[in-house]
């Protein structure tokens, strides 16, 4: 999963949100150097990735997608599926993308003492091009995935792969769903008792 699925699946509970967040950025292992929230969010993020690895929907999901692509399966995946959310977030969640975005990018600005170079970056940037917000234009898709195969060790030209994703977007779609179901369910017995509603 992408930013804003972990977000989503974080909870209402925003240090745990940017735990969810930084699931992307901090490596190794937690020894207290965070607030404990933070922390929470950072290992709920790395049993959602182990389940989503695993899970028969995802598992499928890679395999719809043509031969040359596999290798960067994951990638694609989640970015896409934060596509598919992103379209269809009021399904997922009552506050509005933009308002939800916004009030995160402001909560994630008190931590930028603590954040790593590449969370920073984002923090700085995100609020000012929509990045979690553009998930949800086909048009942007492409461009976000241009940018995640520039960093690759051999530099990968990502967006090409939108055709073969959106070709498959009403099988895709349903992948997502039934693992979106299961990952809430598990998210939701994995929250801190005082932040369930």
């Amino acid at each position: 999963m992408n930013y804003l699925a972990h977000l989503l699946l974080s909870g209402p509970d925003r240090d745990v949100q940017v735990g969810g967040l930084l699931g992307d950025f901090v490596k190794g292992p937690l020894r207290g150097e965070l607030p404990p929230r933070i922390e929470h969010g950072i290992r709920l993020h790395r049993r959602i990735d182990v389940i989503t690895d695993r899970h028969p929907a995802f598992v499928s999901a890679t395999n719809r997608l043509p031969a040359q692509w596999r290798r960067y399966r994951g990638i694609l995946l989640d970015i896409y599926f934060d596509h598919l959310l992103a379209r269809r977030w009021g399904d997922f969640h009552d506050t509005p993308l933009a308002e939800f975005c916004q009030d995160f990018y402001r909560h994630l600005a008190r931590h930028q003492a603590i954040l790593p170079a590449r969370a920073l970056h984002f923090c700085q940037v995100a609020p000012q091009v929509h990045w979690l917000e553009s998930y949800r234009l086909p048009d942007a898709v492409p461009t976000v995935l241009d940018n995640v195969g520039k960093r690759l060790r051999h530099q990968v030209a990502l967006g090409d792969a939108w055709p073969a994703l959106d070709a498959e977007r009403v099988r895709l779609q349903q992948d997502f769903e039934t693992l979106m179901t299961d990952l809430i369910e598990f998210a939701h017995h994995a929250a801190p008792q005082e932040s369930r509603p």
